[in-house]
């Protein structure tokens, strides 16, 4: 296990130092990796907060936790970092253009023709995603130039089975070869 600033390491094995790789590299890598696209909302200060995502993923189904991985420099990270629960929107093939203005800086996230409403509880609600998970957050965990957030899922709506959107090399796109409904594989171990 390398030895990683800003994250605890497991005191029960030796640090390995190595070759640092160039962070270009890493992104060059991960670039050829294809995530689910999700866009994290919450309420901020000063109105809502949003930013997209392609770091969620599931922890634990008991008990239910997430993970994401939320930048340092982000323009969300002041509000992120502050709230207690955030709302965790997984993005469909048709919610390519909410992924692109969750993603770009200087921009009221929130404007029109983006649709939402605030939950009884506070948080920014988009609509007309099909599903979306609200957390509370047990640790945000600084890790290089981002911070781990680990939250528990406290409620979660799943309205329909669309198609997810994906990002994968610098792209946003849909699965198109699917194994057949009704036919299932295997799930991964974590």
């Amino acid at each position: 296990m390398t030895s990683v600033p800003g994250v605890a390491r497991d005191a029960r094995r030796p640090a390995v130092v190595g070759p640092a790789i160039e962070p270009d590299a890493l992104r060059q890598a991960f670039r050829r990796h294809a995530a689910g696209v999700a866009v994290v909302t919450c309420a901020g200060p000063a109105g809502p907060v949003g930013f997209t995502a392609t770091s969620v993923a599931s922890l634990s189904a008991a008990p239910p936790l997430l993970s994401l991985s939320l930048s340092a420099t982000s323009s969300s990270a002041p509000a992120v970092l502050e709230a207690d629960t955030l709302i965790v929107h997984l993005l469909s093939w048709e919610h390519e253009e909410i992924a692109r203005r969750f993603s770009t800086r200087g921009v009221d996230r929130f404007a029109a023709p983006i649709r939402w409403e605030t939950l009884p509880t506070g948080e920014p609600l988009l609509s007309d995603v099909a599903v979306w998970l609200r957390i509370r957050i047990g640790h945000r965990i600084p890790a290089g130039e981002s911070y781990l957030v680990v939250a528990e899922v406290i409620d979660c709506r799943v309205d329909r089975a669309d198609e997810p959107l994906v990002y994968h090399d610098g792209r946003y796109a849909t699965l198109t070869d699917m194994t057949p409904p009704g036919e299932r594989v295997q799930e991964p171990e974590s």
